[in-house]
């Protein structure tokens, strides 16, 4: 029990001296992660339920995203700084985790004025 919590303490304070590049935080792109805290880019994703999660980019304008993880892990990445994922959220959704969206620049989406009718 005492070799563990050593052996234990000593991973930890490797991790913790490494800060450029730990083994446990601060992970790069494409390296296994159990959730986006411990990410460079703040996103673990894993394609499917039974795949491994790795570490991944945020998603550029266009990409798919979603604001919503689940065990703190996502199907699709968040977007990049600056940009809004726009899609149409339900409950269903938010419970089959299908609640994906388009990242999209809020500055440069044309709003559509209705033109006001009198009858």
């Amino acid at each position: 029990m005492k070799i563990t919590l050593v052996y234990l303490a000593c991973c930890i304070a490797v991790g913790i001296a490494a800060p450029e590049r730990g083994l446990f935080l601060n992970l790069s792109e494409g390296e296994l992660c159990i959730g986006s805290f411990q990410c460079k880019s703040r996103c673990c994703h894993r394609d499917t339920g039974l795949s491994l999660a790795r570490c991944a980019s945020k998603g550029p304008e266009g990409n798919e995203c979603s604001d919503h993880l689940l065990y703190n892990v996502y199907y699709k990445c968040p977007c990049e700084g600056g940009l809004k994922c726009e899609g149409d959220k339900s409950m269903i959704g938010s419970i089959m985790n299908t609640n994906f969206g388009i990242c999209k620049d809020p500055n440069s989406i044309a709003k559509v004025i209705k033109p006001n009718r009198k009858p």
